[in-house]
């Protein structure tokens, strides 16, 4: 009998156990830090037009010949997995080489993802202080040949839910089915 108690016992807390995050949480959750870039839509770019959705923050350049591509298709794939959740869904891309990605550049290069996806640029001091605020870090590297230089940069992808909360960090490398499997539990908590 006391076997059967403690069983029953153990069921609510199991039971109870609510889904966790894919992506690394910040703990505690902190208030996204705020921006102000053009956007390539032609509007002005901040997290405050988003207010009510979620924002897949990335940072990248339009030449990056690997991680960039391979982590906007990832989040393109997520999107149409959301089906019609995607509508609360807003992918922002932030260029680290204002040098190269104008606005019709970053406009181009994110409508053969995803035309919903909106990329911002802005004069190089002011984009390292975003990265700065985001903890993101940014360097030219030096051509091997030529004049095509690369960049090194942080590759996470930064999970901001509707209330503007910095909730989440998705390193590179994950699945549209992780990413789908966050946005679901972010899109449920209000």
């Amino acid at each position: 009998m006391k076997r059967r108690a403690l069983l029953w016992a153990a069921l609510p807390l199991t039971a109870q156990a609510a889904p966790t995050l894919k992506a690394g949480v910040f703990e505690p959750a902190q208030a996204a830090p705020e921006f102000a870039l053009q956007g390539s839509d032609g509007a002005a770019l901040n997290l405050a037009r988003f207010k009510g959705r979620l924002v897949l923050l990335v940072f990248g350049f339009t030449h990056c010949p690997e991680v960039c591509p391979t982590t906007l298709a990832t989040l393109a794939q997520a999107r149409k997995q959301l089906g019609t959740d995607a509508a609360d869904v807003q992918v922002v891309y932030v260029t680290v080489d204002p040098e190269r990605d104008d606005i019709p550049r970053i406009r181009q290069y994110l409508t053969a993802f995803d035309p919903t996806f909106i990329g911002g640029t802005e004069a190089p001091d002011k984009l390292a202080a975003m990265r700065k605020r985001y903890g993101v870090v940014a360097e030219k590297i030096a051509p091997k040949q030529g004049n095509a230089y690369g960049m090194n940069h942080s590759t996470s992808v930064w999970l901001i839910d509707r209330a503007g909360t910095l909730r989440a960090m998705m390193p590179y490398g994950h699945e549209a089915k992780d990413f789908v499997h966050d946005l679901k539990l972010l899109l449920a908590s209000k």
